[in-house]
């Protein structure tokens, strides 16, 4: 009987039906997409219970376009109910705006500044503040035209994907100048208790005046004369006055930096070798078709495309440069991925050049020229600095003579570059002035010997030297 009745009441529930619910989500957001399976079945002491399965995936795009593309993909009698959580919250007339999605690997950021002021009118996909992570800086953009209502958070903050900042004001009505609600309340609190004390001290102050007075008037001036008296002792040291030094916090990312270049101190055993390099050929190969090379790619030949030429064919040379060590394995990378440090206001970035062996002269300066762009105004992503296999720095551009560079991890070997100075070299047995520059090679002991290192370093002096091998192969 009782299992009779069950049966009765499943079969009457309408499976097929489905609920699908989608709040409406705007052209220009991102969101969370979140799928629920109910599937009804039998639980203890016989009672029907449902069993709701949730999957979410985050980053996608969430407009009125792609939704309804997503809504169209589940047929009405699925048994999926589909919610899309928007990266902007809609209250009406006031519209929320949020942390965007960051990078699969990064799950935090600090709020580093606002770009807009409350009261200030803000367009569609316009930056109002950023973000700064371990590796790039996001712009948190407005979702909707109006006007900057309030800050719902503080400069230093550490935000998350989908965390409020903002609200703004379709219609532009009740902009205020403050900048957080967080930091009315604590105004206010503190403000309350002084005034009830101030009452109390009212009524104590009388009778602590009165005793004051009939005291002898000598103490004051004993508590007056030693300030001007005391005088620092010879044996004690100067030291500055605090006024004259202060203190700010570090960026996420120069705290990131510290710490990879920190790790790779105390993980590689870094050895580092050096060669000088004559650019006499190759500053006369770009001065003699400087012209011609900008007439047909439409960007300037400079040296860097030169040394990344050279560094591919050194790799090609000796691949255990190009290696790196994985515990107790050796990995062996079959493809050339140069890094090329590169320095900005806010730290030290390294955007990657892909397969940079299956690219020419102008494919690598229009890279470089490209990320390079990208990494001074803080728009690169974290994907345009993921991976590489070995790295090259050009100190020069800041006129460094000479240096030892730190191992990128978890790269075996980074290539130095430095600035380009006239010195006198004997050539064919006379003395004449030469543009060299010194190289230097930091690479893990651990897993390169010195003989391949060097072997490294001199091919890349024979390439520079003579750009000529790179056509012939030798």
């Amino acid at each position: 009987m009782m299992w009779g009745t069950i049966r009765r009441r499943l079969a009457s529930r309408d499976s097929s039906k489905t609920q699908l619910q989608s709040k409406p989500a705007r052209d220009t957001s991102r969101g969370y997409i979140t799928i629920v399976i109910e599937k009804p079945f039998l639980g203890r002491d016989s009672k029907i219970v449902r069993k709701v399965i949730q999957q979410h995936y985050l980053g996608c795009q969430v407009s009125s376009r792609s939704a309804r593309d997503t809504i169209s993909l589940l047929q009405t009698n699925s048994p999926f109910h589909l919610w899309s959580r928007s990266f902007s919250s809609d209250n009406g007339d006031l519209v929320e705006a949020v942390v965007p999605f960051m990078g699969e690997s990064i799950t935090d950021g600090t709020l580093a500044k606002f770009l807009k002021q409350p009261g200030d009118r803000v367009e569609v996909d316009e930056p109002i503040a950023q973000v700064e992570t371990d590796k790039v800086t996001i712009d948190v953009a407005s979702p909707e035209a109006g006007v900057l209502q309030k800050f719902v958070a503080k400069e230093g903050d550490t935000v998350e994907p989908g965390v409020k900042i903002a609200v703004i004001s379709k219609s532009g009505e009740g902009a205020t100048s403050h900048v957080a609600p967080s930091e009315k309340t604590p105004s206010k609190a503190p403000s309350e208790p002084p005034k009830a004390e101030k009452e109390v001290t009212v009524e104590k102050q009388p009778p602590q005046v009165k005793e004051e007075t009939s005291l002898p008037k000598e103490k004051p001036k004993a508590f007056s004369a030693p300030p001007p008296s005391s005088k620092p002792s010879a044996s004690e040291p100067q030291l500055p006055p605090k006024d004259r030094e202060r203190r700010v916090p570090m960026t996420r990312l120069r705290k990131r930096v510290a710490t990879r270049l920190k790790d790779s101190q105390n993980t590689f055993a870094m050895l580092t070798t050096f060669n000088e390099v004559d650019m006499t050929n190759l500053m006369k190969l770009r001065s003699d078709y400087k012209d011609a090379f900008v007439e047909k790619h439409g960007v300037k030949l400079g040296l860097m495309s030169g040394f990344v030429k050279a560094a591919v064919s050194g790799l090609q040379n000796q691949p255990i440069i190009n290696a790196v060590i994985d515990g107790d394995d050796i990995i062996y990378r079959d493809y050339i991925d140069i890094s090329i440090a590169v320095g900005t206001p806010k730290g030290l970035v390294v955007p990657v050049i892909r397969n940079a062996d299956k690219m020419n002269f102008a494919e690598i300066e229009k890279e470089i020229n490209t990320l390079a762009k990208k990494a001074n105004d803080g728009s690169i992503s974290i994907d345009e600095m993921a991976g590489g296999s070995f790295t090259i720095s050009n100190g020069g551009v800041y006129g460094s003579l000479i240096s030892t560079p730190i191992i990128n991890p978890p790269q075996s070997a980074i290539l130095g570059m430095h600035s380009i100075v006239n010195r006198p070299m004997v050539v064919g047995g006379q003395v004449v002035p030469r543009p060299m520059m010194y190289t230097a090679l930091t690479y893990d002991h651990r897993l390169i010997d010195g003989r391949e290192a060097v072997f490294f370093l001199r091919r890349i002096k024979d390439v520079v030297e003579d750009p000529r091998r790179l056509l012939l192969d030798i």
